[in-house]
């Protein structure tokens, strides 16, 4: 799994300006799997990409603080300090509440790092919940829209961007216009290209406030693309990450 990693950091890492880490792939082989995270973590900081810390937490309170002392900061022990992640950037569920969030975003703020809250997600089963309407006949998810521009409104840089932003799936792009209509300074994080059938054509809204605005992501793409393509598992995964990156900043540059 290591030399898989590093080898994909180096095709397809000059080609992109993040990486998204799945923790779960990494917390399933157990401690081995989270040196190994912070190695290849180190790897990409070195290559100049962020780090995307991609797990989805949500909890309330102390366990919520502890999720993220993990995710952005690590913790001072009679022992010595415990490194943590130090991630760029980590994706939040925020369906328990605003005050689920808070601990998230004060460690991430003091990390001078931000978060990314789950709006409306790139799996089919999105529907279920985040399509319902609320009493007002909105849709649910535009009510989390709405926590991450409250939350967000503190934290606009001078880009013009917040360090709160939002995970909307880029497999159903037609909420995309009111997403960046409900959530202007937001970075969008979109999931769902390639494997999942999403394409970037669809995605101008997103890049509305300039290149940054817009982050779309791909793995299996990337990473088995030798299987479509042919060739070298290596060159492959940088020709399709070349192409992909080709495509946004095209995308953007009309936006």
């Amino acid at each position: 799994m290591r030399e898989q990693c590093l080898a994909l950091l180096s095709a397809a890492g000059p080609a992109c300006v993040a990486v998204k880490f799945q923790l779960a792939r990494f917390e399933v082989l157990g401690a081995p799997g989270r040196t190994l995270l912070g190695e290849l973590v180190q790897a990409a900081r070195e290559q100049g990409l962020l780090v995307i810390a991609d797990g989805k937490r949500g909890d309330i309170d102390v366990t919520a603080a502890a999720y993220a002392a993990a995710l952005f900061e690590g913790l001072d022990t009679p022992f010595g300090p415990l490194e943590g992640l130090r991630a760029d950037l980590a994706t939040v569920n925020p369906l328990m509440g605003i005050d689920a969030v808070e601990p998230f975003l004060v460690a991430a703020r003091r990390a001078g790092a931000g978060v990314l809250l789950l709006v409306r997600t790139s799996n089919p089963g999105a529907r279920d919940v985040a399509d319902l309407p609320m009493a007002d006949g909105d849709p649910l998810w535009v009510r989390l829209a709405g926590i991450v521009a409250r939350l967000g409104a503190e934290g606009v840089g001078s880009s013009g961007l917040s360090d709160v932003g939002a995970v909307i799936g880029a497999s159903e792009p037609g909420h995309l216009p009111r997403a960046r209509e409900l959530m202007p300074t937001a970075p969008f994080l979109l999931p769902g290209v390639g494997a999942q059938g999403g394409e970037v054509a669809p995605l101008a809204a997103a890049f509305a406030p300039g290149r940054a605005g817009g982050l779309v992501s791909a793995s299996r793409s990337i990473a088995g693309a030798y299987r479509e393509r042919g060739g070298e598992p290596a060159a492959a995964a940088r020709e399709a990450a070349d192409t992909l990156r080709e495509q946004a900043w095209t995308l953007s540059e009309r936006s």
